[in-house]
């Protein structure tokens, strides 16, 4: 792999890493308004991509050895994606917890369950990245360099304020800063891993490809739905993560289909 897959796939680690150096930082947690406009902004990239990126890529791969059944691996892996997701979600708990009323030991007990939430929701967002570099290494049609480091860039943002929410809460805690980065670092590592993996399968097995591109999909779309739109949404200027969401969007689309 050249230079620029490595990029990519290491650009969501990044955007981890840099939420967890939050602690050394803020003294308390990112300003809803900027934690807004990061989540609307990201949200409208994920949409975007989940289309143009993800889906059409995998229709059109399909499509020359399936015709007009080509949609059946893109329904098949949008819905696994959907329903891996929400599986997780039935067996971690929620990513966004209120801690404020806890008291220290409770609130490190929490946020242990946090880390692992956060963590096995970065392998999705993992094998998102690797699918589409992986599209764009073999060459399949609707898949392009611009849009996949566009997809990186976007889910590196959405992991800033993830990382911040691993990585503070366990300040508040007791523990210490140096600690505390690390785990919010390490809740990352899995993305490029997954991103690898996902990589060196499509590569093996590239009849797989279609299947992989749609539930990366699936999976990104459950995310923007259950967790970026709510969070994008709530308080008071909500506006401001609706404005970002639609600037995401509009990058993405124009990235995809200008320079594709």
């Amino acid at each position: 792999m050249n230079t620029r897959v490595w990029m990519g796939i290491l650009l969501p680690f990044l955007g981890t890493s840099l939420g967890a150096a939050m602690v050394f930082v803020l003294k308390d947690r990112i300003s809803d308004g900027v934690q807004r406009m990061l989540t609307g902004f990201a949200a409208g990239v994920m949409v975007a991509a989940s289309f143009w990126s993800l889906l059409q890529p995998a229709l059109d791969s399909a499509e020359q050895h399936m015709g007009r059944l080509s949609f059946i691996p893109a329904v098949a892996g949008f819905l696994v994606g959907i329903g891996f997701l929400l599986l997780l979600d039935n067996v971690t708990p929620h990513m966004h917890m209120d801690e404020q009323t806890e008291g220290p030991r409770s609130r490190l007990k929490r946020t242990t369950k946090l880390i692992l939430a956060v963590t096995l929701h970065n392998i999705p967002e993992g094998m998102a990245v690797g699918v589409v570099y992986a599209g764009w290494i073999a060459g399949e049609t609707g898949v392009n360099r611009t849009a996949a480091f566009a997809l990186a860039l976007g889910i590196a943002l959405q992991n800033f304020p993830e990382g911040a929410i691993v990585s503070m809460p366990l300040r508040a805690a007791g523990m210490p800063k140096a600690r505390t980065f690390w785990y919010g670092v390490l809740s990352g590592v899995v993305e490029p891993v997954a991103a690898l993996i996902t990589i060196v399968a499509a590569r093996t097995v590239v009849s797989v490809l279609p299947y992989l591109l749609a539930f990366a999909a699936g999976a990104m779309m459950y995310v923007v739905v259950e967790e970026l739109i709510p969070e994008m949404s709530e308080g008071k200027h909500s506006n401001v993560g609706t404005v970002a969401f639609a600037l995401g969007f509009v990058l993405m689309m124009v990235l995809d289909v200008a320079l594709g």
